[in-house]
């Protein structure tokens, strides 16, 4: 059964100062650069059969400056498109919808979450199909966290138990013969 290594893109002004990013296409920071070249100590792309990344330039240099050079896009790892909550921060949108938690009320002209756990379900059967031993994600906080509670067959509103650092390394695979988490946010 295959392993799946998720994989979080390295810091950007945006992830640094928590404004939601989606599709605004940020470059890593310094200090992000530097997380993704941390690891390529701990991950060897020669142990990996299937390399997958989000289209984005931070998960994509992420890949590449973790040493992982031509890893296969899948625009299923994009980022939760967070619509009208783009570029704000989780205090900004609670300004204007008190209580706001995106596990519980998704975003304002935004992805459903239905419609964010239906591609992140499609990267997951296309992992376990692929046969591979082990597998590995570069892609964002809110979607790596969907992609895993898709993975453990939880709902998402777990998502929130589950946060994850820039630049961070888990792994999902299996508990005998039920879906697991091996390792988080190491």
């Amino acid at each position: 059964m295959t392993e799946l290594y998720l994989v979080r893109h390295g810091e950007t002004e945006w992830s640094k100062s928590g404004r939601h990013t989606s599709v605004t296409d940020l470059d890593l920071t310094n200090r992000g650069v530097e997380q993704a070249h941390s690891l390529r100590s701990r991950l060897s792309p020669d142990e990996f059969g299937l390399v997958l990344s989000s289209p984005r330039l931070r998960a994509r240099r992420t890949a590449e400056l973790a040493g992982f050079a031509d890893p296969q896009i899948d625009d299923d790892l994009a980022e939760w498109f967070y619509g009208d909550f783009e570029g704000m921060t989780s205090n900004q949108i609670r300004e204007l919808h008190h209580g706001w938690r995106i596990w519980f009320n998704g975003c304002q002209g935004g992805e459903s979450q239905d419609q964010v756990r239906a591609r992140l379900t499609r990267v997951m059967t296309r992992v376990r199909e692929s046969g591979v031993d082990k597998a590995i994600c570069f892609a964002h906080g809110h979607a790596l966290r969907v992609l895993a509670l898709t993975w453990l067959d939880f709902p998402l509103v777990f998502g929130q138990s589950f946060p994850l650092e820039v630049a961070s390394v888990s792994i999902l695979g299996y508990e005998k013969e039920s879906a697991a988490v091996i390792r988080w946010n190491t």
